[in-house]
């Protein structure tokens, strides 16, 4: 017992008695003043902090970038130059579950990485698809309430989820990844990660490029079907921290091969689509990728809840080299996601270790709760800008090239002349029969006790990518579950042609 650390109450004051709660007597009640005692129950009390409102099941690891490729001639971010090596941490989660979720849910798994650089934290919040349900954030809340829980019964609604993508055209080309085979991995390491959104780079020269980030997996894609996750939910709900924490314990690091598809700004005139619209892709045949790197994962947090629960992921953080786009929905996310840190874990969430940089910072950010710092400006008369005393300065030649304008400011209807079924023709054309076979099963499933006309509205968007597509998740939804066409009036269908 020599040789073990003193129990302490988080004054700092020894704990002589961790196992028996002060009484009036042997029998008699417990005394106020046992402030142990009290320390304790008001911590628990307090152990648990609000979820992510999205996101909340996940699982994360430690690691590094290593850059083989040069892009120098695109960005001067010093993360991304030949030869560099950056601590990061990767989180992966489900979109739609709480934290007592399932793992092995048919769902969105997001891919958030936080690239510890010497300029600074560089955040990338994407998600294992390269395309998301909606391209305007104003849509974004809506969306979320759909894969929650219903207000009345408190359980989650099919009828919610497809009678919104029904009336959404522009969710189809995630709605047909997220049933098909890849909406389903075996374990994170089995699946690519993807920036999604469209980001800049910018040299020294103050060029600007658009960028997308690839992430594709070494391991190979490994998916299982419904009928598997649901018989392996039955046996645990923990399979991916099982997967990729014992895997890490074990040595065996996975891998990812890191890749960009660049973009000029004259290229961005000339596109057929809007190259800043999260419902699209870069055909890989006109912007190639071009290989820049290798991601491993190969430590695991010594604390869940201080290094993976608490680790906040936010857009807003970039780095000199590295900047947005008018992607509206990356816009948005700018502000939002650091937003929510500051509620669900407070105004100074940047400097819990987890988050806090390698690199020195200072600013001018006053007080609030769990100010554990003091003031960050270099100079204790220095608490305000600009100053006589030395304090943090303005560094000019940080400063990003002007994005460019390109149009007044409107809410433009974006569904207006937007093709929302070629990019989904041209992927469902990707898939063998098996697949195919298997994406209207999986719709067939997701769509059990939805009301016809919902049903019927969304079977206009499968006709449209492909008639087989219609097809074949009609044959599916009458075997599985008997459905015959239900009647639809012309003017409900054209409310899916909006």
């Amino acid at each position: 017992m020599a040789d073990r650390p003193t129990l302490t109450t988080t004054a700092g004051a020894p704990v002589s008695d961790n196992q028996n709660s002060r009484t009036a007597g042997e029998r008699g009640p417990v005394l106020m003043d046992d402030y142990q005692l009290l320390e304790k129950l008001a911590h628990q009390n307090r152990e648990r902090i609000p979820e992510r409102v999205v996101h909340a099941k996940g699982w994360g690891a430690f690691g590094i970038l290593k850059i083989t490729g040069d892009i120098s001639r695109y960005t001067k971010a010093k993360a991304l130059q030949p030869g560099t090596e950056t601590p990061l941490l990767l989180r992966f989660s489900t979109v739609a579950g709480e934290l007592g979720a399932a793992d092995a849910e048919r769902d969105v798994r997001g891919f958030a990485l936080k690239f510890y650089t010497s300029e600074g934290n560089w955040d990338l919040v994407g998600n294992n698809t390269p395309v998301f349900f909606v391209r305007d954030p104003l849509k974004f809340p809506d969306f979320i309430h759909t894969q929650k829980r219903h207000p009345r019964t408190n359980m989650r609604s099919t009828t919610a989820m497809w009678d919104f993508w029904s009336l959404s055209p522009e969710s189809l080309h995630q709605v047909t990844i997220l049933m098909s085979d890849r909406g389903l991995p075996v374990a994170p390491m089995y699946m690519n990660g993807y920036g999604s959104h469209t980001y800049s780079f910018w040299n020294d020269a103050s060029e600007r490029f658009w960028v997308k980030f690839h992430f594709k997996t070494q391991q190979g894609h490994k998916f299982y079907t419904n009928a598997e996750a649901e018989a392996l939910i039955g046996k645990s709900r923990e399979t991916y921290q099982e997967e990729l924490f014992g895997g890490i314990e074990r040595g065996e690091f996975p891998k990812w091969t890191v890749q960009v598809q660049i973009m000029t700004e004259a290229q961005a005139d000339q596109t057929s689509y809007n190259p800043f619209d999260l419902t699209k892709v870069w055909p890989h045949g006109e912007f190639p990728p071009l290989e820049i790197g290798v991601m491993e994962l190969n430590r695991n947090a010594d604390n869940y809840f201080a290094e993976i629960e608490q680790a906040a992921f936010s857009p807003s953080n970039v780095v000199p080299g590295i900047g947005h786009s008018p992607d509206k929905m990356l816009q948005a996310r700018v502000f939002s996601y650091a937003d929510a840190h500051r509620y669900r874990l407070g105004t100074h969430y940047e400097a819990l270790p987890v988050n806090q940089p390698k690199c020195p910072v200072h600013h001018y950010h006053k007080d609030g709760q769990m100010n554990f710092f003091g003031q960050k400006t270099g100079n204790v008369d220095a608490y305000y800008e600009p100053n006589s005393f030395s304090g943090a300065a303005e560094q000019p030649s940080a400063k990003e090239p002007p994005l460019k304008l390109l149009g007044d400011a409107d809410r433009y209807n974006h569904r207006l002349g937007n093709d929302d079924y070629g990019q989904v023709t041209a992927l469902f054309n990707l898939f063998d029969a098996g697949q195919r076979s298997r994406l209207f099963s999986n719709i067939a499933a997701a769509m059990d006790g939805v009301p016809g006309e919902i049903i019927e509205r969304q079977l206009v968007h499968f006709q449209r990518v492909h008639p087989a597509y219609e097809a074949g998740v009609r044959a599916a939804l009458k075997e599985a579950h008997g459905y015959e066409a239900s009647a639809i009036s012309q003017e409900e269908k054209g409310v899916a042609a909006e």
